[in-house]
């Protein structure tokens, strides 16, 4: 297929997700379009990424980034409809990988849990805060909080060689 692309000037489809998270991962990438902007820019095509394109309407992609955990219903049908689109998924960070830090309420002790109870039901969360692959099938992650942008830059390589 890489043929092909180099062939006809084909470009991979990627989109860029995150749910429970600070968002850290998505800046690193953006960060690494510093250095590897036309680079990228020759070889993929962003088809979602909330930080740089308005439209919300799930796209189908090559590769789905998706960053933080997952803390609602909501969340948990985005991401299979994200799975659904994308032909590999990969777990970008700590929080989409493991869960962590997201799901240390996990942890909490019962009296805590019970305190904010309120809060979970006034904010439709989920008892529990999981990392992706409770969900869905995860192909490929890269770890850290937020990734460094070498991982990323190193991660890309790979997925467009």
């Amino acid at each position: 297929m890489s043929f092909f692309r180099e062939l006809f000037g084909m470009k991979k489809r990627v989109g860029f997700f995150s749910f429970t998270c600070c968002e850290g991962c998505s800046i690193s990438f953006i960060e690494t379009l510093n250095i590897k902007f036309e680079e990228y820019l020759s070889k993929i095509k962003i088809v979602n990424f909330r930080a740089l394109k308005k439209e919300d309407k799930i796209r189908r992609m090559e590769i789905a980034f998706v960053e933080g955990a997952i803390s609602t219903e909501s969340e948990v049908r985005k991401l299979k409809e994200i799975r659904s689109k994308a032909k590999k998924l990969v777990a970008l960070g700590s929080g989409a990988a493991n869960g962590y830090p997201s799901n240390q309420r996990n942890k909490f002790s019962n009296e805590k849990k019970r305190f904010i109870q309120p809060l979970l039901v006034r904010f439709r969360q989920n008892k529990t805060i999981e990392p992706l692959k409770t969900y869905v099938k995860v192909d490929d992650e890269i770890n850290g909080c937020p990734v460094e942008e070498k991982d990323i830059m190193r991660k890309m390589e790979e997925y467009l060689a």
